[in-house]
Formats: C-alpha cells, sequence, structure tokens
C-alpha cells in the first residue's frame, strides 16, 4: 500500500509532499496512494529511544514487548532499544536472540536488544559481549543499566572488547559508596527536610570523570546514562573537549521535574538517578541545547502498583515515559526557543541511531530512505490521563499535567504502526 503524506513541514521549515511505497520514501506514491492531509504537521524522523525497560521477560504484568512497542508507537517511536536487567538478564546470545524475535513478533516499532555487560548483573565477570555482538541479535550496546559497574578493571575490560565491532558500554553512573541502597533523594536541603537518605551529585560524577579516562585510554566507545547533575555536564564536556569517544543522554523527566515533586512523599516520583535542583535542571536543558548531552532517552520503567506502594524509601524506582517524552521536549526545549525542529530531530532521532549504531533508523526523509516517520501536531495540549497509556503500567509522573500532545501518527517502515 502507498501512502502520500501532503503538505507537511520538514524539519528545516520547508513544505513539501512525501511519498512512501514498499516502506521507502518514493518520488511518486501512485494514483492508488492514501492521502494523508498534513498542513499544519511536521514530519520527524522516527524517534529512537536508546533507554527502554520492556520488562519481558520476568515481569510481564508490568509491560511486555508488546505492549512497550505498542507505547513507543504512540510515543512516535520507531525503534526502542530495550535493556538487559530483566529476568533472566540478558546476558547470553540466545537471550538477545529471544529479545529480538519478540520484537519482531510485536512488529511495532525496531526493538533494538542492549546486552549486560556483566553476568547476572553482578558486576563481577564479563556477560557474552563478543557471542551476542556475533548472535542474529547483532548487540552493539551494552549496560548493565540499574547498576553501576563498580569494578573499575572490569570495565577497562568491557571498553577494550567491545572496540573491534566498534561497542559502546552505557554506564548508569552512581557511586554505590557515596550513594547507596538507602539513596534516594536529591543531596541537600530537601533530603534533609524529608527525612530521606541523599543522592549527592558527586556520586554520579566521579563515576563519569573515571569512565571517561578508562575510555580515552582504551580509545573505546562510552555513553552515559541518564545525565541528571551539572557536575556531570561539566565532566561530559571535558572529555568531548579532549576528543573522547563519550556520548550522553538525558531523560524527559530530568528536563521537566524537580525536587519539589518529592514534598508528598508520592513515589511515582521516586527515580534513579533522583530528581534533582533547578540549578541541575537548567545546566541539562543547556547542556542538550549545546549538543554536549547528545540525546534524549526516556528510561521507559514500568512498574506494577504494589511495587510502587510502599514507604518512599521502600518502593522500586522508575517512571514511564515513553508516550510523553516529545511532549516534554516541546515544553522544555521547543516552545522556549531552546531547539527547533531540526534539533529535535538530531537529539531524539539522528544521534539515538547512530549511538545504537542502527543503519536503517534516524535517517533523512528523503527518496530511497526508510519510510520511518512521526507526523506531529505542534499547537495541540491536552490534559495527560494515566488510565489512557497503553502501557501495562501507570506509574505516570505527568498524569494530571497540561502537556503539548503532538504526535498525529507514526509510520515504521511505512506502516502506520499509531494513528489519533
Amino acid at each position: 500500500m502507498s501512502t502520500l503524506l501532503q503538505g507537511v513541514t520538514l524539519p528545516d521549515g520547508t513544505r513539501t509532499d512525501l511519498a512512501i511505497s514498499d516502506g521507502v520514501f518514493v518520488d511518486d506514491a501512485g494514483s492508488g496512494a492514501e492521502v494523508v492531509d498534513c498542513d499544519g504537521l511536521v514530519a520527524l524522523p522516527g524517534l529512537v529511544d536508546v533507554h527502554t525497560h520492556l520488562r519481558e521477560p520476568g515481569r510481564e504484568d508490568t509491560e511486555t514487548v508488546l505492549t512497550g512497542s505498542r507505547a513507543a508507537a504512540r510515543g512516535g517511536f520507531t525503534a526502542v532499544c530495550a535493556m538487559a536487567n530483566t529476568n533472566p538478564v540478558t546476558d547470553t546470545a540466545e537471550k538477545a536472540e529471544h529479545i529480538l524475535d519478540l520484537g519482531w513478533q510485536a512488529a511495532l516499532a525496531e526493538v533494538v536488544v542492549i546486552g549486560a555487560i556483566s553476568k547476572g548483573l553482578n558486576g563481577a565477570e564479563l556477560a557474552e559481549l563478543g557471542l551476542m555482538n556475533r548472535s542474529r541479535a547483532r548487540v552493539t550496546m551494552f549496560s548493565d543499566d540499574g547498576h553501576c559497574l563498580m569494578n573499575a578493571q572490569l570495565m577497562r575490560r568491557a571498553l577494550e572488547w567491545v572496540k573491534p565491532f566498534d561497542g559502546v558500554i552505557a554506564q548508569h553512573s552512581q557511586d554505590s559508596n557515596l550513594a547507596g541502597p538507602g539513596a534516594c533523594c536529591h543531596e541537600g536541603e530537601i533530603s534533609g527536610r524529608l527525612g530521606l537518605g541523599g543522592w549527592p551529585p558527586v556520586a554520579e560524577s566521579a563515576i563519569i570523570a573515571r569512565d571517561v579516562q578508562l575510555a580515552e585510554a582504551t580509545g573505546s566507545r562510552l555513553h552515559v546514562c541518564h545525565v541528571s547533575t551539572a557536575e556531570g555536564v561539566d565532566v561530559i564536556r571535558w572529555a568531548k573537549a579532549r576528543g573522547i569517544r563519550v556520548t550522553a543522554e538525558v531523560t524527559p523527566h530530568h528536563l521537566l521535574l524537580g525536587t519539589a515533586e518529592l514534598t508528598s512523599y508520592d513515589t511515582t516520583f521516586k527515580v534513579n538517578p533522583p530528581l534533582r535542583t533547578d540549578e541541575h535542571i537548567e545546566a541539562v536543558r543547556a547542556a542538550l541545547a549545546d549538543g554536549t548531552i547528545d540525546a534524549v532517552a526516556t528510561d521507559h520503567a514500568p512498574h506494577a502498583a504494589q511495587d510502587k506502594d510502599h514507604a518512599f524509601v521502600d518502593a522500586r524506582p522508575g517512571m514511564i515515559g515513553l508516550e510523553q517524552a516529545l511532549s516534554v521536549v516541546i515544553e522544555t526545549m521547543v516552545r522556549p526557543g531552546r531547539l527547533d525542529w531540526a534539533g529535535v530531530a538530531d537529539r531524539m532521532s539522528h544521534t539515538p541511531a547512530r549511538i545504537a549504531s542502527l543503519q536503517t533508523q534516524g535517517r533523512p526523509l528523503a527518496v530511497g530512505e526508510p519510510a520511518n516517520v512521526v507526523l506531529v501536531n505542534p499547537a495541540r495540549t491536552a490534559v495527560v490521563d494515566k488510565t489512557q497509556s497503553v502501557s501495562l503500567s501507570r506509574n505516570n509522573p505527568y498524569d494530571g499535567r497540561t502537556l503539548p500532545d503532538p504526535v498525529e501518527a507514526t509510520f515504521w517502515k511505512g506502516r502506520r504502526t499509531h494513528s489519533r
């Protein structure tokens, strides 16, 4: 089936028609094409999320590859990278291929497998990095996300292992000696007032500083997950100035939400790293705008009600984010003039695809390229209602907020995977 996206606006402001046939952009969709009136709509290349938790296998009550892919399509994503902290952990070639197959069965977005760095996420012994890369899943990104790889020698070995195939190690930067199991709140006046364990910014920046030097020593690629502090931004900026091969991501919730949300002890707002103060929010926004932070990644982390319905310190950390990620970027970066649409396409599509070594994602909206595209209505807003989510979980921090409601339709390989 052919489709004509008529009168759409490209990220550079050009107004044009986009014709799709057999999964790619073509010169002419033909006389029988479905015509979509795109007056007032912006076309972005399909969004790519390098940090998603799909929970399958092990916690299918909170999310599955199918439901997570559904949420991704609704949010404008045509590719999601599935983190390894499943049960069992994705630490072998066979387990990686299983996730790959689940993604193809869902057939709503490209599901890219992230392999564990260490066996069982235990931080003691490397997982099957080479075998996972040589498997059908072709794993190029590895992370123990949720756990910081504290062992510097093991981190160095991981960086060395992935260098021959230009893989990337994605680190959860949290020094457990500075921010241990009880750390759940930004350290400062707010943690003292609320009586919650403090999570100091140096616990993030110290690990980033160590790891960028290991990346420099090995010549390998390092990716820093969910940067949340001004100090972390400073280290990344220093590393990039030295030519170190480091990239970094920021989550939508760290762009929008701050420590004020914690005064109610609502565990929806418990996340790791924690929500920060205005100083740090401004730092990550500025870093995303100037390219020090390369990408927006959701860290979509579904949890069941029984995992959140505890005292704040005991609740599971994490928020869902696939469906409102673009909304938050528009609210915090586009409307204030810090990013234009070309900048959004870069931070949410082109660069994430490059980080994850995806050949068919983040491509230009041009003839001959894969037809991965999201149609955006920049003017529409709505009140977020968590009960309307297509995710299986309801730990949505944006519930009740009025935010942009931009996604009109999503096309993956020319096939419409979401439509209003």
